[in-house]
């Protein structure tokens, strides 16, 4: 694409989490893609995925996207980008056009997802992505693709995503500011199926619960597309605050107990297992029993919220499958067990896949957004299931909006 010329074949992957800042960089080399480094920082200007504070986004953009290009040699000026939060919302929409007897051709499809997207959008929101889920032609459905087919009347059912325009507006602002240009925004835990899922579990059904620092986003999957996508405003930063809160420890020891030592099921964790603290800038031990105390209930919490989202959308008769954990909260001890034992569906957790050159992206399921955004960027100019031309309004209106603001401080 034009916009990352400058780059050469490298895409670049932005996961502006409310936890961390996420870049990983791939290269398109002979037509296939290769990863060649990840960079993370510590993100504090986002609250359950939304820009609170400009400053201090920028700068936690800045620090990523500069080790990257420290890892690869590369100088990054473009990046595909991340969006999360509750503001995002998703809904079923459809459409149909005449195609005369003759061929479906693309500006056919064209042709009836505009139809599908002509639908009443208030002004505070923006769509995201018009995503197809399935073609009719002539009243025969189930039709995947329907490009040079015989018919009179084509018809398309999309998912349609928007999210809060102040929300995104801000996003492209820190992303201007930090001094990267965004050639899309994807929503989040469409990136990480792009990396973790494999094309029969999008066909046969699936859900993928991708837990963040300050949202958890769910997704499901059926026939091969998108069917439903929720967010729920808790995440791994809750967890942090309760254990902050009940051993009366600083955020920054509370994030570092729970990563190294945390569980969420009290009966794995031995007896009389010690660990070692800081509080109140003295070290000291506590019973790691203490810390599972205060983590499983919160555990618990989500899981329900969890299975009440699935029950609502009828996502048990969609994830035939399963469940697929991903995100940094999937790291948790024993939440892939905890998972099963209440939604009462199979689990694995989902880490990238197909990724050659980076290893160190595959152990890690927080890595799988930044590594599906780099997947999306390389699948752009190939048949994908995302409507191309799906950020019309996004880019026209408030990429012109960010551009504004710069030209007359």
């Amino acid at each position: 694409m034009s916009r990352r010329a400058h780059q050469g074949n490298i895409i670049v992957g932005l996961d502006v989490g409310t936890t961390k800042m996420c870049a990983v960089v791939g290269e398109s080399i002979d037509g296939a893609l290769e990863f060649r480094a990840v960079s993370t920082s510590s993100s504090t200007g986002l609250r359950k995925g939304v820009v609170v504070n400009i400053e201090a986004t920028v700068e936690s953009i800045k620090n990523a996207v500069k080790t990257a290009e420290l890892s690869t040699g590369v100088e990054i000026n473009s990046v595909y980008v991340g969006i999360s939060g509750g503001h995002i919302k998703g809904f079923n929409s459809y459409g149909a056009v005449g195609v005369r007897g003759k061929e479906v051709n693309y500006i056919d499809v064209e042709r009836v997802i505009d139809s599908a997207k002509a639908v009443y959008v208030p002004l505070d929101r923006e769509v995201l992505h018009v995503i197809p889920t399935g073609y009719t032609l002539d009243g025969q459905n189930g039709i995947r693709d329907p490009i040079g087919m015989l018919g009179v009347r084509l018809e398309a059912k999309v998912y349609i995503l928007t999210g809060a325009v102040t929300s995104v507006q801000n996003l492209l602002k820190c992303c201007e500011k930090a001094g990267v240009e965004v050639i899309d925004i994807v929503f989040e835990p469409l990136a990480s199926a792009e990396a973790i899922l494999a094309d029969d579990e999008k066909e046969l059904g699936v859900a993928i619960i991708d837990i963040g620092g300050g949202t958890t986003d769910i997704i499901l999957y059926k026939d091969g597309w998108l069917r439903h996508s929720s967010v729920i405003a808790v995440g791994g930063n809750h967890f942090t605050n309760d254990i902050a809160v009940g051993l009366r420890l600083t955020i920054t020891e509370a994030e570092r107990i729970k990563k190294s030592f945390g569980s969420t099921t009290i009966s794995m964790v031995d007896e009389n297992e010690e660990i070692d603290i800081v509080q109140a800038g003295q070290a000291r031990k506590i019973l790691r029993r203490h810390l599972a105390e205060i983590i499983q209930p919160r555990s618990e919490e989500l899981m329900d919220m969890i299975k009440n989202e699935l029950t609502s959308c009828s996502g048990y008769e969609i994830a035939s499958t399963g469940v697929v954990l991903t995100g940094g909260g999937s790291m948790l001890e024993g939440i892939d067990r905890m998972a099963e034992a209440v939604l009462g569906l199979p689990v694995r957790i989902g880490f990238p896949k197909e990724i050659k050159g980076c290893r160190e992206i595959t152990s890690n399921p927080m890595y799988a957004t930044g590594a599906g955004l780099v997947f999306f960027g390389f699948n752009t100019e190939s048949n994908m299931v995302f409507y191309h031309d799906t950020f019309t309004g996004i880019f026209g209106k408030m990429k012109d909006w960010v551009k504004g603001i710069f030209r007359y401080k």
